[in-house]
């Protein structure tokens, strides 16, 4: 009886006596290798982890994100499942607002926009808050997949990671299809599926150029607005303003990415950031900025690749476009 009780006993000695053998010193060489050891197995972990599903993702959709049981668990939010489309089946209209307003170099870039995160960081300086994080349509997707949307420097790190991992193994193409398959879009609603059922009761075939701009403005705050209060936030009625005049407007809807070009608001606004009360002021502030954030370009406006349709109504390959145009103030739209 006692050799059984003190078996742990024994087994606790001999294992503290191979981490720590004895006359060394736990001192800071010693706490620095094991710091770095640390810091490799997590990023060794992580990496597995996160390369493998999106290998797999290549091929398949997922089954659920890490955004999912934390909104299930974490608030209690009851979840409708998401209903992954192909991206041929999303019209050309509704793509070309996600990354005309959310990231406008999102064909030409590798996953990361340097100069948005400087860009972002003066933004904020200006407006007192860290309202915007200067992330891509790619990071946006690593965050859905892999993390959770609190805002943290180790959270935004960790973004980037996989964010170059689903650069590296994954098309544009398939990026933005899981973009629009998983992203939050309300309380429980993944997928701009599952949001165009929600909120219209129709498919995402079926939206309305206007239908469509609601959906995709309210991307930087769909849990505290929805599409018919979107008016109340000064950043949805900024974002859902700029879609409207380049995509909805009678004089436009031919032929949108024909028309004169028109400068996008900041996108990439952080998650879980509460809008402060003097809003209105700090847009004005932002948009000012904004030549550099994801969906502009320095000097000018580098807005998302013309997405068109071929005879048979399927979306072709999209090109890089080559034209600037002189930034133009937008009026609040109605709702």
């Amino acid at each position: 009886m006692s050799s059984a009780s003190e078996s742990p006993i024994r087994d606790k000695a001999s294992f503290r006596r191979r981490i720590l053998p004895p006359g060394k010193p736990l001192g800071p060489k010693r706490i620095l290798i094991f710091l770095l050891k640390l810091f490799i197995f997590i990023h060794l972990g992580y990496i597995i982890f996160t390369s493998t599903l999106i290998l797999a993702y290549k091929f398949t959709n997922p089954v659920f994100t890490v955004l999912m049981p934390y909104r299930s668990i974490g608030y209690g939010w009851k979840l409708q499942k998401p209903v992954p489309v192909k991206l041929k089946q999303i019209p050309s209209y509704v793509r070309n607002m996600l990354v005309s307003v959310e990231d406008g170099k999102f064909y030409t870039h590798h996953g990361i926009d340097m100069e948005a995160f400087k860009r972002a960081k003066e933004i904020n300086e200006r407006v007192g808050k860290p309202l915007y994080g200067g992330s891509t349509l790619t990071m946006q997707v690593a965050r859905t997949l892999f993390l959770v949307p609190e805002k943290s420097y180790i959270r935004k790190y960790f973004e980037v990671i996989a964010a170059l991992e689903l650069e590296l193994i994954l098309s544009k193409d398939r990026i933005l299809e899981l973009y629009f398959g998983y992203a939050e879009w309300g309380k429980g609603i993944f997928g701009i599926q599952a949001a165009a059922k929600h909120y219209f009761g129709i498919g995402v075939a079926s939206l309305t150029r206007d239908q469509a701009a609601r959906l995709i403005a309210l991307l930087s705050s769909p849990i505290k607005y929805t599409p018919s209060t979107l008016n109340k936030s000064a950043i949805l009625r900024e974002r859902y303003a700029y879609l409207t005049r380049r995509y909805v407007a009678p004089s436009q809807a031919a032929s949108p990415d024909q028309s004169p070009e028109l400068t996008p608001p900041p996108g990439g606004v952080e998650p879980s950031v509460d809008e402060p009360a003097d809003e209105d002021a700090m847009v004005e502030a932002a948009p000012a900025e904004a030549g550099s954030l994801p969906g502009t370009s320095t000097g000018g406006v580098e807005t998302a690749p013309a997405i068109e349709e071929t005879a048979d109504g399927l979306p072709a390959s999209p090109e890089p476009p080559a034209d600037t145009a002189t930034p133009t103030t937008l009026a609040p739209a109605a709702p």
